[in-house]
């Protein structure tokens, strides 16, 4: 089976992270990459940083060549590869490229069908554009190791300036997430720069749709700020009315416990949200009680979602800690597995890639690497049930494939009867749609995006139908990065989703969608969404796919109904045992490594679990999903065939921690680790406290660190002194005056610092280039007033994505869409008064039942589907 990017051709340009990682991608997906290094190879070869174990996962299934771009010979071998060559990665600071002559305007002059993708530290033309592109740097300018445990008073109250509403809250330290001390957290994940590799690669794909209809290629641009954004679309929301009924929640601020608890053997486990009506019955006894009684499924002790419930939170901490004490972490999760609860242990990264079921699965695989040997590393970040991609081969050596590549240079130059590749669509098989037809070159009119000179482009995705029958986050980020390229997509409720969807959590995930509110129980609600089926190009859900089976909607049922169908699937967890588990953005975290590294666990040196504020655990998943699901509609243009395309959230965290490998006994390689207080790697690359604020330092050579020493007036041999104490003298010496003064001096030295930004966030909104560049968006939102959110993550310069509206409300499409369907006024009215459709605000919620009463129905149309399915 052929990688669906097989027999495209791949240029890497790219150095440190988010770039090779966004080519491995493609090569593992079937893409011919090859890696162009200078002479002598990439320097972040040899930088200390996550990347020197990482390349030896990144740089899989690539070639490498030496070639000197700024050698005029050798930037014509480039030149001549470009001219065949479908994708160019790049990662050079704004204006590199263009003064080696290797930029898109030039590329594409020779190849009008090339698509170029250039990740940056902070875009184009802004006042950030000159700042180092290195990722520590990032999270301090943009504030991100502020928001990795987040603010005492919330996301939202912090956004907005308000204080914190329980300011006489006595909460031990022990029973937060961080360091016990105040101030940013510095964490092992790269979350700017994984943030860019999946900008980076969603746009890459929607750049191939689009090339498809439109035989052009285009510029796609992202960067490290937009993946720092990306990362924080849940913290850096700012509503005006905050106060609205269920908008604000304990979730995102730093005083409320995260359901971390350490167990009798000394592990930790995570349980998000914490449930204590399991945890109290289950430890009741002598011995762990596997099956206690938890028929309420409105359990009147589980905790709500209103700020509030902080000080119900606070009663129960100590409690939940003692009993979760008594037994061992082990029989925790047996008896997790049982009670069908969302728990998981803590472990590190070469325990996860050792789990055996992941390697089964295929999200890790195995390999022998020529240096380390028998290895394991993340393997499939997503699987295509038609065009499955594979892990490519170990990495070669830098170089190894010069002369190979220099002779297919010589042969492109040498055929005299090359012309540069002309624009035009790709021929194409089993075609015939009507929403396939070419879109119109720039300046010909559509009705989207704004092009040069006032032209208007249309959204790579125009046209293109998607149902939305997600649950939470997982589901519905991806399906709303689609509505960001343009695509319809109708989000399909239940009667009782008016619950979450007030949450401002959910707002992040559900901007220009239409809403349909159904009661599937309800057999000609039923009806409804199959006719919806018949008339989509993507179905996609993450409700756990048996009980798709059983209710007639999983693909096999529903690909009778529409041949042509694209059907994503998404789950918690890796396919096999765990697959029924229920999942998250916190238990994948913790089976993959993520909280074990980011809470400074590994060096031994104590340490806690931290769930990031900003990681890309259901957001990953959705990147991934929405990629896949890209790539599925670019085979079906060129064959007229649908697929059945899945992944998880666990898919995404190994991803996120691809920076590791291991031995398949699970024992590790040396490489950097943060230390329990999470201040950094190392003496160079940490951050400090100064007089006043906070500065982050990022040296990578001898030079910095030459640099570094004349400004702070250390000695010449400081640097002979052990890691700590080289750490206390500079620490020490940071000491004496404000974050800016150092700042002034360092930057001017030539020292990689950022000044840590507390107030970097709340000036976000405000911001004019982010405004002109749609990296934040704005618009007045019936129930919260004016409402900012962040926007577009990538731009493309040929059909760029556009923002179709703010984030819905439950039901308010209802209407529209059945009257699209033909059915009338009467019949629309009968469905709502029979209560198999539902309109805006209807029905109210139940009130929450008392102990003992009858439950009321699980929120979210994923839960109750999978209820029905029970019946």
């Amino acid at each position: 089976m052929a990688g669906v990017l097989d027999s495209l051709k791949v240029l890497d340009l790219s150095s440190g992270i988010a770039g090779p990682m966004t080519t491995m991608l493609l090569a593992d997906n079937g893409a011919s990459v090859t890696k162009i290094e200078p002479p002598g190879g990439d320097p972040a070869r040899t930088q200390s940083g996550p990347q020197q174990l990482g390349y030896h996962v990144w740089q899989r299934g690539k070639r490498s060549a030496f070639l000197d771009l700024h050698n005029d010979a050798d930037k014509k071998i480039f030149l001549a590869l470009a001219q065949t060559a479908d994708i160019v990665v790049e990662s050079f600071a704004p204006g590199e490229a263009a003064k080696l002559g290797v930029d898109y305007a030039s590329l594409s002059r020779l190849n009008p069908r090339l698509i170029v993708c250039s990740i940056t530290g902070y875009g184009r033309d802004n006042e950030h554009s000159a700042r180092p592109a290195v990722d520590a740097l990032v999270q301090a300018r943009t504030g991100l190791m502020f928001e990795q445990r987040g603010w005492a008073e919330g996301a939202l109250n912090h956004m907005n300036g308000e204080p914190d509403p329980f300011p006489d809250l006595e909460i031990p330290q022990d029973w937060v997430q961080g360091a016990p001390r105040p101030g940013p957290l510095f964490v092992a994940s790269q979350w700017p720069s994984l943030g860019a590799f999946f900008n980076a690669s969603l746009g890459i794909s929607a750049a191939l749709r689009a090339r498809e209809i439109t035989g052009r290629g285009q510029w796609v641009e992202t960067s490290l700020l937009q993946g720092a954004l990306a990362g924080a679309a849940g913290v850096w929301q700012r509503a005006e009315k905050i106060d609205a009924p269920g908008f604000d929640t304990w979730i995102l601020g730093n005083r409320s416990p995260k359901g971390h608890f350490q167990a009798k053997d000394g592990h930790w486990l995570h349980n998000w949200v914490p449930n204590p009506r399991f945890i109290m019955q289950a430890a009741a006894g002598d011995t762990l009680n596997a099956s206690p009684d938890l028929t309420v499924q409105n359990d009147p002790d589980r905790f709500g979602t209103g700020p509030e419930e902080i000080l119900v939170m606070s009663h129960y901490q100590p409690i939940l800690a003692e009993a979760i004490a008594k037994f061992p972490v082990k029989d925790w999760v047996e008896a997790a597995v049982t009670a069908e609860m969302t728990m998981q242990p803590v472990r590190s990264i070469e325990e996860s890639l050792a789990d055996p079921a992941f390697l089964e699965d295929g999200c890790v695989t195995e390999t022998v690497d020529p240096q380390l040997g028998t290895i394991r590393t993340v393997g499939n970040a997503y699987n295509m049930s038609l065009t499955q991609g594979k892990p490519g081969a170990p990495p070669v050596k830098p170089g190894a494939n010069t002369e190979e590549v220099k002779m297919e240079a010589a042969a492109i130059i040498a055929d005299a009867t090359l012309s540069p590749r002309s624009a035009g669509p790709s021929p194409a098989r089993g075609r015939g749609e009507a929403n396939l037809s070419p879109l119109p070159r720039a300046g010909e009119g559509g009705p989207t995006g704004p092009g040069e000179g006032g032209a208007q482009r249309r959204a790579p995705l125009e046209g293109i139908v998607v149902l939305d029958l997600g649950l939470a986050i997982a589901g519905p980020f991806g399906t709303q990065l689609l509505s960001d390229l343009g695509a319809t997509v109708i989000k399909v409720n239940g009667l009782f989703d008016l619950f979450w969807h007030r949450v401002h959590i959910a707002y992040m995930a559900n901007r220009g969608k239409k809403s349909i509110t159904l009661n599937l129980k309800d057999p000609r609600a039923m009806k409804v969404l199959l006719d919806l089926v018949a008339k989509a190009d993507i179905v996609q859900h993450n409700m756990r796919y048996d009980a798709a089976e059983r209710l007639k909607i999983d693909y096999e049922s529903l690909k009778q109904i529409n041949p042509k169908l694209i059907y994503c699937h998404t789950r918690g967890f890796e396919r096999g045992a765990r697959a029924g588990l229920p999942g998250n953005d916190q238990t994948g975290a913790c089976l993959s490594g993520i909280q074990f590294e980011d809470g400074g666990m590994g060096r031994g040196e104590g340490g806690r679990p931290l769930w990031s504020f900003t990681s890309f655990g259901d957001t990953g998943n959705g990147f991934l999903s929405a990629t896949a699901m890209v790539q599925a509609l670019y085979h079906r243009d060129r064959t007229g065939e649908g697929q059945f395309v899945d992944t998880s959230i666990i898919n995404a965290a190994l991803l996120n921690t691809s920076y590791a490998v291991a031995t398949p006994q699970g024992k590790g390689f040396e490489r950097p680790r943060i230390d329990g207080q999470q201040v950094g790697f190392s003496a160079g690359h940490r951050i400090y406290e100064t007089g006043t604020g906070w500065l982050c330092l990022a040296l990578s050579s001898d030079q910095h660190w030459a640099s570094l020493q004349a400004t702070l007036g250390l000695s010449a041999d400081v640097r002979k002194q052990g890691d700590e104490s080289l750490a206390k003298i500079i620490g020490e010496k940071l000491k004496t005056d404000s974050a800016a003064h150092w700042f002034a001096k360092l930057d001017a030295a030539g020292v990689p610092v950022e000044i840590v930004d507390e107030e970097f966030s709340r000036k976000l909104h405000d911001n004019a280039d982010f405004k002109k560049n749609q990296w934040t968006v704005s618009y007045p939102h019936p129930v919260v007033g004016k409402l900012d959110q962040i926007g577009l993550l990538f731009s493309l310069s040929d059909t760029p994505g556009v923002i179709q509206g703010r984030p819905l409300l439950v039901g308010e499409h209802t209407r529209e869409i059945l009257s699209g369907m033909g059915y009338s006024d009467e019949q629309i009215n009968t469905l709502e008064e029979q209560m198999a459709i539902g309109f805006v605000g209807m029905p109210r919620m139940p009130p929450r039942p008392a102990p003992g009463a009858a439950a009321a129905p699980k929120q979210g149309m994923a839960s109750m589907l999978e209820k029905e399915a029970k019946k």
